[in-house]
Parts: C-alpha cells; structure tokens; sequence
C-alpha cells in the first residue's frame, strides 16, 4: 500500500526532544509515512533519522518544510518556546499538524497561531489524549443519562510534586482543563489567588520558568471557575503537598454520586454510587471502555496508542474539513484557563472569559 501522507517530524534534541512520543505515532498508521526529520541536534538528528528510518534529515525545520512540502507534521518538542514559530512555519507551508500540548505560552501566540492555520485552512490537532478515550465516552454517556444526578461541583488537582503551584497549573493542569470543558463546557469566569511561601505573588516572585514555559510564579494556586447554568469548578495545585501524584485528575460530583477521572489514553475512571461521597461506605467501581464494572476489553496500549488515535483523527478531519476532536480552538480554551489564573490573581478580582488581556498576566504585575 502506498501511504497517502507524506509525514515529516519537528524534534529538538535536549529542548523538548520529541515530547511523549509524537514522532514515532505515524509508524502504526499505513496511510501515513514519515519522509524526514529536523533537530538542531546533530546526535539527536541521526537518533530520530534510525528510530523512524527516515532517509533525509535537516538541522533548520524551514528547511524541510521548503524542500519536503509534507502533508502533516508532528510539531513534537515539549518545550514551549518553540510552538509558536514552529506552528506558523507549517502553517505557511500548507501542512497540518500535531502539537504536543500544552499549545504556548501565551494567548497572543495562540491568537497567532489559530489564524495562520485558518489561513491557510490546515488543522492542527493537540495532544490533549484523554478525550479521545473511549472511557470518557462512557463517562460523558453516565453524565448525559443521569446516573451521576445533578452535577454538583468539580474539583481538579495537579500532579502537586516538585512542580507544584505556577509549573503545574500550565504543564498538567493543561489536561485537567480540557477535561474540565470537555464534560461541562467553557466556564465565564474566573476568580483565583496563587501564593509563594505564603506571600501574595507580585513582581518579584516572578521568574522565567523552565522548559521554556514563559512567566511563571507561585508554590501554591487556587482557583475557581463559573458556568452558565452548571455547577462550579475547582483547580488547586500546592508544590509537595504529598498524595504521589495519585491526586491528579478530576473529581465531578454529582447528587448521586461521584466520578473520579486520571488522564490519559485508557485513563483512570471510577464511579462511586454514593449520593453520601463516601460516608455511605459504597466501594468505588472502575469504569472501562464497555461500561460502568465491566472488564476493558481493549489493551492498554499507553502514549503510542493514545498518540495513534489523534493522529487517525486529524487525518479524518483533514479528509472531511472539519476540526479534530481536539483542537486549535480547544487547546487555547484550555490555556485560556490556565492564564485566567493569572489574570484574576493580577487584578485581585473575578475575570471574565474569554479574557480581553492577551499577554502574559504575570508580566504585566
């Protein structure tokens, strides 16, 4: 079979590297076939070349974007530094994309990057892998057909490791916050206090974060959103607040019980039938890809078979023009999240989303 996708990968080796994995995602699909590879690194360049078996490889991604002219490309680096030039350079080549998440550092950048590809009417797709899972869709189905009753409140927490506060909020809680929309929609507004050492966060907390993340500030983040019509949702992430990491994920709570939901390709998912949340003393019950204590029939193929599903997705959205299941527009919403955070901790008051401030908060304390 000849491979109707010529496929070309963007890494950048001790910068991002390759992120999870979004390179070698195009070797499981037969419609696709990797053509080349760009990486600054030479080491790292010859690496990618072996492990994908690409023939031609390039120190400047603009160069092989000039001279492959691919279909699609994995823009793979999970540094955030990167996304923004990257993007557009694709964009202006006429080739869609698959972006590590989170989308960049800033709404601005989003803004730039969402018009290049309207522009030039490519899609680009996020690697936001828990809502392709099939075990969100049954999920979104109990939620749909009342058997969580009313949905009282959501509450979402980072990893809370060493990363906690500012570095979580962007990196993790970028998953949280497309879960978040993904099962209740977009929130209106938002109204958040970040700390460092128990100070109020001004000007001198903030420094440039790593993993060129931008702006970054704060050990401990609280935040609340509001919805038209829904209940409340929480995010809080403290730096080395214990629970392993076990914590992250959402909890939605409903009158009649309660789901709690990792992240991920075949993510956590478990659903307490306790309108009590647990003083009832009901067991939790996990929930597969076939339903509420049913066995998961499908194997736990993690990031590649995760990746492999987004990648299958954007190639039906670009044969269909219409967006991916996530999409340009859904990463900036979740950043959108991230950075109203921020905003409302910078104007000490609840913030209206979609916010009219487009650069970063934390600059302009």
């Amino acid at each position: 079979m000849t491979a109707e996708y010529r496929v070309a990968v963007i890494g950048r080796t001790g910068r991002g590297n390759y992120g999870h994995d979004l390179d070698t995602v195009w070797l499981d699909l037969e419609e696709a076939e990797v053509v080349a590879v760009a990486d600054e690194d030479e080491r790292g360049r010859a690496q990618a070349a072996q492990r994908l078996g690409v023939p031609r490889t390039y120190a400047d991604y603009r160069e092989m974007l000039e001279e492959e002219r691919p279909d699609i490309v994995s823009v793979a680096p999970r540094w955030l530094d990167c996304h923004r030039d990257m993007v557009i350079a694709c964009a202006e080549h006429g080739c869609h994309v698959f972006l590590e998440k989170p989308m960049c550092r800033t709404l601005a950048e989003a803004d730039e990057m969402i018009a290049a590809c309207e522009r030039a009417n490519v899609k680009l797709a996020l690697a936001h892998q828990t809502r392709y899972s099939p075990r969100l869709q049954r999920v979104q189905e109990m939620i749909a057909d009342g058997t969580l009753g009313e949905i009282l409140e959501l509450r979402g927490r980072g990893k809370e490791d060493g990363r906690g506060g500012g570095e979580d909020l962007i990196v993790l809680g970028s998953h949280v916050m497309d879960l978040i929309r993904l099962l209740v929609g977009d929130p209106k507004w938002c109204f958040a206090r970040v700390l460092e050492e128990g100070e109020r966060v001004s000007r001198k907390h903030v420094r440039e974060g790593a993993e060129g993340l931008g702006p970054l500030a704060g050990d401990c983040v609280d935040a609340v959103y509001g919805f038209d019509g829904s209940a409340p949702a929480h995010f809080s992430t403290h730096r080395n607040a214990g629970g392993q990491g076990q914590r992250f994920g959402l909890r939605v709570h409903g009158s009649k019980g309660v789901l709690d939901l990792g992240t991920g390709s075949l993510p956590r998912a478990l659903f307490l039938d306790d309108p009590q949340w647990g003083v009832g003393g009901h067991e939790w019950v996990p929930v597969s890809s076939a339903g509420i204590g049913q066995p998961e029939p499908l194997p736990d193929g993690g990031l590649r078979q995760g990746n492999s599903w987004i990648a299958r997705d954007l190639i039906l959205a670009i044969e269909k023009d219409t967006q991916p299941r996530g999409s340009m527009y859904d990463g900036r919403s979740a950043l959108e999240m991230i950075l109203s955070v921020y905003e409302s901790h910078r104007l000490n008051a609840p913030v209206t989303l979609p916010l009219e401030n487009r650069e970063h908060p934390l600059s302009l304390l």
